[in-house]
């Protein structure tokens, strides 16, 4: 069963705080994105395997705690979860970054794949899908079947803002991925739209409307 983490860490809950305000700036909120995607990321790769290995300081010889080598692969939903991939590459510098494209079909509602570019390695990387939003579910739930059609296996889901009612249905439907969230905000309207929430993350990130 895949763990829910909601973060409670200061820095991140002032920095999203400001990410509300409708007064805030698309260059503002575009770099507060990168910065919270930086704090996200030190949590999201905690259980990281890491190995010993020997080598001399200045002064003598010791064993130090390295990366065992479990290679990391970012996947931005497009187009706001690029607003992440920034602040997580300075964290994460060795990443490879592949793309899911989706959108909702207008009569049935369904997310359709309109674009998907993944590593070819990717059933041998530690997969991090990111969006900043996770409304319905649908798109978050889709990215994942995507990826997972394609061979990854070992999957985590990073969001800046979620309903109850994604949560609900990304976890029904994918149970054995972790989910990490800066905010767990109270629900979704009649629109579908995150209460009390940020707005379109995208024309926000973007400065589109």
């Amino acid at each position: 069963m895949g763990k829910i983490m909601v973060f409670d860490h200061p820095l991140i809950q002032h920095k999203v705080s400001i990410m509300r305000d409708k007064n805030t700036s698309s260059k503002e909120f575009r770099d507060l994105t990168r910065e919270v995607a930086m704090l996200m990321a030190y949590e999201v790769t905690r259980d990281l395997p890491t190995q010993e290995i020997q080598i001399e300081t200045p002064i003598c010889p010791t064993t130090v705690e390295v990366l065992k080598g479990l290679d990391v692969a970012i996947i931005p939903i497009l187009r706001a979860g690029l607003g992440f991939v920034d602040g997580m590459l300075e964290i994460i510098p060795n990443a490879k970054v592949g793309h899911v494209g989706l959108y909702r079909d207008p009569e049935t509602h369904e997310p359709v794949e309109y674009y998907c570019k993944l590593p070819e390695d990717i059933d041998k990387r530690r997969v991090i899908v990111v969006d900043p939003m996770l409304a319905t579910g649908g798109s978050a739930i889709a990215a994942v079947d995507f990826v997972k059609a394609r061979g990854a296996k070992d999957i985590s889901l990073m969001f800046l803002i979620a309903a109850p009612e994604g949560i609900e249905a990304l976890t029904n439907a994918h149970p054995d991925v972790d989910i990490y969230i800066a905010a767990k905000d109270e629900k979704l309207n009649e629109n579908a739209y995150i209460v009390p929430g940020l707005g379109d993350a995208g024309d926000r990130i973007f400065g589109t409307k």
